[in-house]
C-alpha cells in the first residue's frame, strides 16, 4: 500500500475534501478521481483546481461550505511532533486556510525526499517562506532582516518577482534550526504586510510516509 492508497482510506463519499499544492497532492487528486468516490472539493491553488475539474471533481470555494472534513496535502519539513514547514511550492496561504478550516489535515511525505523532508527541527532545511503584500516588502524584509532572519523574493524564471494566486509576492527566508516555531511564527506575522508563514504548527493529525515499499502513519501526537 502507498501512502496515497492510505490517504483514500480517509476519504468517505459525501465528504468536502481540501486538495492541496505540489506533485503529492497532484498525485492525490488523481488517484481520487479515479476512485469514484462521490466528493467535494475545494483547492488550495488554481493549478490544483484545474486539475482536479479536468479530471471531474466537483470544485467548490470556501463561500460554499462552512467547513471541509478532510485536506490532503504535501509538506516540505516534518517533525517529530508532525509540525510543519509548507510552500515551497508557494501555495502556503492558501494551504494554510483550507488546512484551518479542516476537521483533519492529513499530510504525504514521500516516496521522494524523504530523509530531507523529515527533520528533528523545523528549519534544518535553511528555508521558510514567507508571504508578503506587494506595498510592504521593503518594510517586511527590513524588519526581518532586523530580525537575523534574512530574505530574498521569489522570482520566475525570466527573473521577474513571482505573485502566489492571491497576487502577492513570497520572501524565502535563511534561517537555520528553530528553537521556538511559535514564537517565531508571532513575531514575523506581528510585523505589518506579512499575510501568512510556512509554519503550520500542530495542524497536522497524520503524516503518511511512503518510504520504497514501507509506508508508516504518524499521528498527533497526545497533548
Amino acid at each position: 500500500m502507498t501512502n496515497i492508497d492510505k490517504a483514500l482510506d480517509y476519504v468517505a463519499d459525501g465528504m468536502t475534501v481540501g486538495l492541496g499544492s505540489g506533485r503529492a497532492s497532484e498525485k492525490f487528486i488523481r488517484a481520487l478521481a479515479a476512485s469514484g468516490r462521490h466528493v467535494r472539493c475545494v483547492a488550495t491553488s488554481v493549478g490544483s483546481a484545474e486539475l482536479a475539474k479536468g479530471l471531474g471533481l466537483p470544485v467548490i470555494t470556501l463561500d460554499d461550505v462552512s467547513h471541509l472534513d478532510l485536506t490532503v496535502d504535501g509538506a516540505d519539513e516534518v517533525d517529530p511532533r508532525l509540525n510543519l514547514i509548507k510552500g515551497y511550492g508557494r501555495a502556503l496561504v492558501r494551504e494554510k486556510i483550507v488546512a484551518a478550516a479542516s476537521k483533519h489535515l492529513v499530510i504525504l511525505v514521500g516516496p521522494d525526499g524523504v530523509t530531507e523532508k523529515l527533520v528533528p527541527v523545523l528549519g534544518t532545511r535553511g528555508k521558510l517562506p514567507v508571504e508578503v503584500l506587494r506595498f510592504a516588502m521593503p518594510v517586511v524584509r527590513g524588519k526581518l532582516e532586523e530580525m537575523g532572519v534574512p530574505s530574498t523574493p521569489i522570482t520566475r524564471d525570466d527573473g521577474e518577482l513571482f505573485f502566489s494566486d492571491n497576487g502577492n509576492p513570497i520572501l524565502t527566508c535563511q534561517v537555520g534550526p528553530i528553537a521556538d516555531p511559535p514564537a517565531l511564527e508571532r513575531k514575523i506575522t506581528a510585523i505589518p504586510g506579512v499575510v501568512g508563514t510556512g509554519l503550520f504548527l500542530g495542524m497536522a493529525d497524520a503524516v503518511l510516509i511512503q518510504n520504497g515499499d514501507q509506508l508508516e502513519v504518524r499521528q498527533k501526537p497526545a497533548v
